[in-house]
């Protein structure tokens, strides 16, 4: 009887400690789940990203994101309208791309900030959130969730430039020093160029002459480059 008790007492021990790894351990050949936050919608490159098949895991699009992005497009500020209302038609975009499966999640938006819900659901599910957010990027890494950021892959995978290159170059504001202009390389990095001030709005030849690495990314200082007699 004794003997009887010991084994059914060990299949029991057995069964359960199988139940229990295999509610932890992930899913054989499944993905990972990378969450879209708004930046990266508004950015737009996440598309050829996608298209190109290089991204790893399962898009998912929360609800409270595609919201927040609704939210800017029916606003009063004419640049983040026209962005937001770009990134809306993106997301619908990345629902019919091949290469990569993307889901639409309820995550029952507006009880918490969309900054919460993306660290929230990455944290639960050992995911990945998929920003341009600065900000958003740090507290990921202190609470240990993994995040991509398109800006780094795009340094990555171009040729560096080089100081004395030159490049056409639109100047959209004034920069933080009196006389500084500021333009963006297509990839977001900022180029801040020397007596560009009073040429906003214009695109220039500038030359590139030094390149600074900082937490927020890649900052490149050019100046205008002289015009050939």
């Amino acid at each position: 009887m004794e003997l009887f008790i010991l084994l059914l007492t060990l299949g029991i021990f057995a069964e359960t400690t199988i139940l229990v790894f295999r509610k932890y351990r992930p899913t054989i050949g499944s993905k990972r789940k990378i969450y879209v936050d708004t930046s990266a919608l508004i950015d737009g490159r996440i598309l050829n990203v996608a298209k190109s098949g290089f991204l790893d895991g399962d898009l998912i699009l929360l609800k409270s994101v595609l919201l927040e992005l609704q939210l800017l497009a029916d606003g009063k500020d004419s640049e983040k309208r026209t962005r937001a209302r770009a990134g809306l038609t993106l997301a619908a975009e990345l629902e019919r791309v091949v290469n990569v499966n993307t889901e639409i999640v309820d995550d029952g938006e507006g009880h918490k900030k969309v900054d919460e819900e993306l660290l929230k659901h990455a944290k639960e599910t050992r995911g990945a959130i998929l920003t341009l957010d600065y900000n958003l990027i740090k507290v990921a890494e202190a609470e240990k969730i993994e995040t991509l950021n398109i800006n780094n892959l795009a340094l990555a995978v171009r040729s560096e430039f080089l100081p004395g290159e030159k490049i056409k170059l639109k100047i959209l504001e004034k920069g933080s020093n009196r006389g500084q202009g500021v333009g963006h390389l297509d990839d977001g990095t900022m180029v801040v160029v020397d007596n560009a001030a009073n040429k906003i709005g214009k695109e220039l030849v500038v030359e590139f002459v030094k390149f600074y690495e900082t937490p927020a990314g890649k900052m490149i200082f050019a100046k205008i480059a002289r015009s050939r007699k």
